[in-house]
């Protein structure tokens, strides 16, 4: 991909966050379980804090995948109440609720993070770039069972042109500047909540 990818702001982005659900979340192998949960719920946090469109999406949470993260629910209850409840399509990308509601927020960059990042992640990342979109895969957000299958996934993805990030990058990139009300409050999240404690 020649193209750059232009920086994401809170006006042009949107999140994705991607069967966040108790039960999947169990898979993560190839980091902390406490880390890829942390992460999941900072980024919430920050698209609130910068009133970013957030669409969640989850698959037969009546199973073992189990029901999204209650603190989404939490965060923001608008975007938990219209979630799109998928009945066992693998790629999100391929159901046409999903579809339509990344759509409706208008929105050309998408901030993506998926429970596995082999499975939930790799395959509406790729979808979306394909169909134009600008991408960012938040790995730490996301996880796998086993770290070769993280490291194909993640091959996968940056040669399709999805460009592959961090939670504390990805929320630098939006917060622009840290002395703005909202940077402070995204400094907060960051060090008392993703960020390992220092001293």
């Amino acid at each position: 991909m020649t193209a750059k990818m232009p920086t994401f702001t809170p006006a042009d982005s949107a999140l994705l966050l991607i069967d966040h659900q108790t039960g999947t979340m169990q898979l993560i192998k190839n980091i902390p379980l406490d880390v890829a949960k942390r992460n999941t719920i900072a980024l919430a946090k920050t698209a609130k804090i910068l009133n970013i469109p957030l669409v969640l999406t989850s698959s037969q949470e009546q199973n073992l995948q189990g029901p999204l993260l209650p603190e989404l629910e939490q965060i923001l209850p608008d975007a938990f109440a219209a979630r799109v409840k998928r009945a066992g399509i693998v790629n999100a990308w391929n159901d046409p609720n999903f579809v339509a509601a990344v759509n409706e927020t208008g929105r050309k960059n998408l901030i993506m993070a998926g429970v596995t990042t082999d499975v939930c992640l790799v395959f509406p990342a790729i979808s979306a770039v394909r169909e134009g979109f600008n991408v960012q895969a938040v790995i730490d957000a996301s996880g796998s069972p086993f770290d070769i299958s993280e490291e194909m996934s993640r091959r996968l993805m940056e040669n399709e042109g999805v460009v592959l990030t961090a939670t504390n990058t990805l929320m630098a990139e939006l917060a622009q500047d840290w002395s703005r009300p909202e940077g402070g409050q995204l400094l907060d999240i960051l060090f008392n909540e993703v960020l390992p404690k220092i001293g």
